[in-house]
């Protein structure tokens, strides 16, 4: 019995450990076959195609926005160059820049004409015909001390007006004319423009090539040289060759400290000094007519410089053109009391460097020529439009009436 219970025994023991190892290899049938390394490998490449893509836009992303850079820094750097001449000639016209306050109205005329009081009884004579000039000019009143004017372009004023070639009939007169008087015409009038006119040309020795179409321009003409320049002795030497008229064009100390150049007068020099500088400069481009000063805001407010300066010019003849770069100069007082005349500013033609503006100040100028008598107008060497500008203006305005000096034939009479 017992053989036969542990014979049971057995037996059922043996079958429970063949059930776990069905188990075990039921388990072990489940599991999930492991991949290939083939297909690890195939799924690991098509991964990398895409990334090598990307790698290629950012490169060229990258070359572009260093060509992108590249163009800026190349477009800044030709501003820069290209803006320093003008940064150059913005300079130059702050130092002669008006301070005074503008009391005319800037008007673009050339032609000033005026009606002699005596001509105000006679009857209206046939008007003389005149070509106009190719230049765009236009004809604006002047102010004058004589009691009536006639405007060329008004159909109601003077008895003699003028006739433009697209007008077939001249202007009517507002003279009265008695009923009783002859019909027979009476003898033309020419109407003349009265002023005299005086262009000084500064800042001359800097270069040459500058300088001819100045000395090309027929007519008088007073033109300042620098001194202690490369091409000062050589440029006043040229200027006398072409019969124009040689100034020195004096640096003097300026507010706000500004370089006058070489040969410069300061305040707080002593008169020998200043007399020494004065001698040196007047040998290195003389023999000369005149001095001007070049700056000098500062000097020419200072009355002991300028007396000493004055004086030297009276002891070696030589005449004194204030070119008023201040309101507040001195020199006419300390003129006054040496008992000497010297001649003064009235335009500066070239703040404004255009054409149109030029023309302007060249008005300002007749404005002030019919008023005064004389107008003083500065320019300089590096405004490329003024001297073929000039030499228009010039012949044009001798035929108009004006009279075109020297500064020196103005100063002292």
């Amino acid at each position: 019995m017992k053989k036969i219970l542990k014979t049971a025994k057995k037996d059922s023991s043996q079958k429970k450990t063949t059930q776990k190892t069905k188990k075990i290899e039921v388990k072990t049938v489940k599991m999930p076959k492991k991949r290939p390394k083939t297909g690890n490998c195939a799924r690991t490449a098509g991964r990398r195609f895409p990334s090598k893509r990307s790698d290629t836009q950012r490169a060229f992303f990258l070359v572009g926005v260093l060509i992108v850079l590249s163009v800026c820094i190349a477009a800044a750097y030709i501003n820069v160059e290209y803006e320093k001449p003008k940064e150059a000639v913005a300079g130059r016209l702050e130092q002669n820049k008006i301070e005074e306050p503008v009391t005319e109205k800037p008007k673009p005329a050339i032609s000033v004409s005026v009606q002699l009081p005596s001509e105000q009884a006679q009857t209206p004579a046939k008007a003389p015909v005149e070509k106009q000039s190719a230049s765009p000019v236009r004809t604006v009143p002047a102010e004058s001390k004589t009691p009536s004017r006639a405007s060329p372009v008004s159909a109601n004023t003077a008895p003699a007006a003028r006739a433009t070639p697209s007008a077939s009939k001249t202007s009517p007169s507002v003279t009265p004319v008695s009923a009783n008087s002859a019909p027979a015409s009476a003898p033309e009038r020419k109407i003349v423009n009265s002023g005299t006119l005086v262009f000084v040309i500064d800042d001359a020795g800097n270069n040459l090539r500058e300088l001819e179409p100045f000395l090309r321009i027929s007519g008088p003409l007073t033109i300042a040289v620098l001194p202690g320049l490369p091409h000062s002795a050589e440029a006043a030497r040229r200027i006398r060759a072409a019969g124009k008229e040689v100034f020195l064009h004096q640096p003097m100390e300026a507010l706000g400290a500004q370089n006058p150049g070489p040969g410069a007068i300061y305040c707080g020099m002593s008169a020998d000094e200043i007399r020494s500088i004065l001698r040196r400069n007047v040998a290195e481009v003389g023999p000369i007519a005149g001095i001007n000063n070049h700056q000098g805001s500062k000097v020419t407010m200072d009355r002991d410089a300028m007396k000493t300066i004055l004086a030297f010019c009276a002891e070696n003849n030589l005449r004194f053109l204030d070119s008023r770069t201040t309101a507040e100069t001195v020199v006419p007082d300390v003129a006054r009391q040496l008992g000497m005349a010297i001649g003064e500013r009235n335009v500066f033609l070239d703040n404004e460097q255009d054409r149109e503006s030029m023309l302007r100040y060249i008005s300002n100028g007749l404005v002030r020529a019919q008023k005064d008598g004389s107008a003083v107008m500065i320019g300089h060497t590096w405004s490329p439009l003024l001297a073929p500008l000039l030499a228009e203006q010039f012949s044009l305005l001798t035929n108009q009436g004006y009279t075109i000096k020297t500064a020196s034939s103005i100063i002292g009479k």
